[in-house]
């Protein structure tokens, strides 16, 4: 159970990070439909989580429930961009470079199919 409220209260502060940070970028931003603050958020996690598991893996400077409230709450809940490029990161590292490929070519192929089938579902009438 402790484990469990650790990653939602990280999740909650992550969320939150995101929806301010987000906003901000786009606001600044001179178009409204290109999505500047994703594409900021989703870059700043991906620093934070290289950093943060580099840490974890080289040092071992965070403890479990750090791992847990940072890694998977905080940043799982700010972007969950940042876990797909850890995960690849760790695929490469182990020398698993097909692996990585179609890890990522997957998501890809299955994100985008999943978000237009999603969204013609949508538009049907019935």
């Amino acid at each position: 159970m402790r484990q469990i409220i650790l990653v939602g209260l990280g999740g909650f502060v992550g969320s939150i990070l995101r929806y301010l940070l987000s906003g901000w970028v786009q606001g600044l931003a001179d178009s409204p439909t290109f999505g500047y603050g994703t594409l900021s958020v989703n870059v700043l996690g991906c620093l934070a989580i290289g950093l943060l598991g580099g840490w974890a893996d080289n040092a071992g400077v965070l403890s479990p429930s750090m791992r847990l409230f940072l890694m998977l709450g905080l940043l799982g809940g700010f972007t969950t961009f940042s876990t797909f490029g850890y995960e690849t990161m760790t695929l490469l590292r182990g020398r698993a470079m097909f692996g990585a490929l179609m890890y990522v070519g997957l998501h890809l192929l299955l994100g985008f199919g999943a978000v237009a089938l999603g969204y013609g579902l949508s538009t049907l009438k019935g």
